[in-house]
């Protein structure tokens, strides 16, 4: 079992920077992929990006490609999401999520999820 809390959401003006933390809980973290997720109101589920149990593979949406930076510390337990020059468009609730082994663009492929984060980008 993993449980998984994020944090660092908030109204932020476009152009900004933000960091995203996802915390889990137990011993094996370092044996999970990990991803982060998006949902902006009245639309679905979107993938953001992933990063593997080692950190030596990530991997983005073409939407946040060069802006946004996803990386892990397995000592920490915990999995970062960098954005930076954010755009009215990133505004979403941000979801981390893990599962054991490969990572994953498909939100369906993911065991756990956290409770979600807002972010909001005002133009």
């Amino acid at each position: 079992q993993v449980q998984l809390v994020e944090s660092g959401g908030g109204l932020v003006q476009a152009g900004d920077s933000l960091r995203l933390s996802c915390a889990a809980s137990g011993r094996t973290f370092n044996g999970y992929a990990m991803a982060w997720f998006r949902q902006a109101p009245g639309k679905e589920r979107e993938f953001v990006g992933y990063i593997s149990t080692s950190a030596r593979t990530t991997y983005y949406a073409d939407s946040v490609t060069g802006r946004f930076t996803i990386a892990r510390d397995n000592a920490k337990n915990t999995v970062y999401l960098q954005m930076n020059s954010v755009r009215p468009e990133d505004t979403a609730v941000y979801y981390c999520a893990a599962r054991l082994a490969n990572a994953a663009r498909n939100a369906a492929e993911y065991t756990y999820w956290g409770q979600g984060t807002q972010v909001t980008v005002s133009s």
